[in-house]
């Protein structure tokens, strides 16, 4: 009986934690949110240049990594669920503040780009640490892909959400609204999650007591413990450079449909983003799974490889099925990233400082969106397309395939 609830507590937290990133995925809203401030006055826009509508979403990214960051920690001393609570609280007040704000860069880029961002990263930075520790080690690739699975997954229903908003309220009234949605839910979702009681076992899997296979010992390594190992640099490296491609795109997905395949309609553009939603969330569960089977390292070799390729033909694609068929190499790989480098981090370092661990290696992604989308906007205001940052992408992705090998070599030379 007791054994049942467990189980029952286990999946309830699971689903808290899914439905908190869902919530607070409101980030990968911004390719809507950016169409339409890029529009004209007459259109309902604010006629901000790409290099402008790019800059709150900049600063998002980076402040969600740092939330991430100082998140973990706190949550690693407190527990999730308060961390979990501000993290809403902030991401929806951010939103709410944007739309009182309106056409005004700095307002926004302090409201979204600061507010929200920190409270996206204090929400994702707690949703993921407790519930690996109520699933056993096998799970860890399929556990952290159903929970950033819901982050990725957030922009179906987010995006046709956004752009219905966008078309009846306009932008300030849009942003009002979803603000005090994202507050809400959070709010409820929050108070299901919480870390499992002292001495908490989790069952171990039948297939793998009937194996009998015994699970690689891990040692919990303090932050500064980490940062000495060459590994953690290795995988900082590979994090960094591969995001900042899959968040160039999120950043920019409506702008690439409308510059490269000359689409227009805003409900065909959203139901783009949408869809770059649903494969990012596909390719995080998938992935998670697949690097349960095949291992971290191996996984992110198919990765780099998928997206090498794909970035050196993605300026050919005219048509919108060539487009779809682009849009599942990108989003396949970029959520596979999500769900791989938490779980390589918990299988190194251990969970006891998992938090302020995954924190600091999360950082990458908070620097990946100063890389890739700053220099893909620059680009596109300097050329009016986006294929001279495809070509960059390719070759960064290339080098990152040589250093997944040095990482590779690092963690079989650790382990013996």
């Amino acid at each position: 009986m007791k054994n049942e609830a467990t189980k029952k507590s286990a999946v309830i937290v699971l689903i808290a934690c899914v439905s908190i990133n869902l919530t607070i995925g409101v980030l990968y809203a911004w390719s809507v949110l950016k169409a339409k401030m890029t529009a004209p006055v007459a259109a309902g826009g604010w006629e901000w240049t790409a290099s402008q509508s790019g800059l709150p979403y900049t600063f998002a990214i980076l402040f969600t990594a740092l939330g991430v960051l100082i998140g973990g920690r706190i949550q690693d001393k407190t527990g999730p669920r308060l961390v979990v609570t501000l993290g809403g609280v902030l991401t929806g007040a951010g939103l709410l503040f944007s739309g009182l704000v309106g056409n005004n860069l700095i307002g926004v880029t302090i409201c979204f780009g600061i507010i929200s961002g920190l409270g996206i990263g204090f929400g994702y930075g707690s949703a993921t640490p407790p519930a690996l520790k109520w699933f056993h080690p096998s799970k860890k690739g399929l556990v952290s892909g159903l929970i950033v699975g819901g982050f990725g997954l957030a922009s179906v229903y987010i995006a046709p959400l956004a752009n219905f908003l966008l078309d009846n309220f306009g932008i300030e009234r849009a942003m009002l609204y979803l603000g005090a949605g994202v507050i809400t839910i959070c709010f409820i979702a929050s108070r299901f999650v919480r870390n499992p009681p002292p001495g908490y076992i989790p069952d171990t899997p039948a297939k793998i007591k009937k194996s009998g296979a015994k699970a690689i010992p891990t040692v919990d390594f303090s932050p500064g413990e980490m940062l000495k190992t060459m590994r953690f640099f290795l995988m900082f490296i590979v994090f960094l450079m591969t995001a900042s491609v899959g968040l160039m795109f999120i950043g920019n997905m409506t702008k690439i449909a409308q510059t490269q395949v000359g689409i227009t309609e805003t409900s065909v553009l959203a139901a783009i983003v949408a869809f770059l939603g649903l494969v990012n969330a596909g390719g995080r569960v998938a992935g998670g799974v697949v690097s349960d089977k095949i291992g971290r390292t191996a996984t992110l070799f198919v990765v780099l490889f998928i997206q090498m390729g794909n970035m050196a033909f993605f300026s050919f694609y005219h048509s919108l099925p060539m487009l779809l068929v682009g849009i599942v190499g990108v989003g396949f790989c970029y959520g596979t990233l999500l769900s791989v480098f938490p779980s390589l981090t918990a299988d190194q370092y251990g969970l006891k400082n998992f938090g302020a661990n995954y924190g600091i290696v999360f950082m990458a992604w908070g620097f990946a969106g100063m890389l890739a989308p700053v220099i893909a906007d620059y680009l596109y205001d300097l050329n009016g397309n986006y294929s001279t940052a495809y070509i960059i992408c390719s070759i960064m992705m290339a080098v990152m395939i040589a250093v997944n090998f040095l990482l590779t070599r690092s963690i079989k030379a650790h382990r013996g």
